[in-house]
């Protein structure tokens, strides 16, 4: 799949806690182990895999990432972006934030 646009927010977390049961099986991990690693409650951990939270905070994903030693593939997640004339004004200084005129 490429597109996940359509897909709202808790299936998007429902879809990656399936996927990092995987990682947690490829790195040969319980998720007692993970839990312990993360500093996180084995439940937590159970229930991001299994389906059953809706939500889960930005922090404690980078935890299990770290715990199953794939924090790295965040480099897929969102690469650097190349520099990009947009992003520079007539002058030659550097846009730092995106404002638009009131009608």
């Amino acid at each position: 799949m490429d597109d996940y646009s359509e897909f709202s927010a808790p299936e998007l977390v429902k879809m990656l806690g399936g996927r990092f049961k995987d990682y947690r099986l490829r790195a040969n991990m319980t998720q007692k182990e993970v839990a312990e690693m993360a500093g996180l409650s084995v439940l937590t951990v159970h229930r991001f895999e299994n389906g059953a939270v809706a939500n889960i905070s930005l922090s404690t994903f980078l935890l299990l990432l770290k715990a199953v030693g794939s924090i790295n593939d965040l480099r897929e997640l969102m690469p650097e972006q190349p520099e990009s004339l947009y992003l520079y004004k007539e002058n030659n200084q550097k846009v730092k934030r995106v404002r638009h005129k009131k009608l």
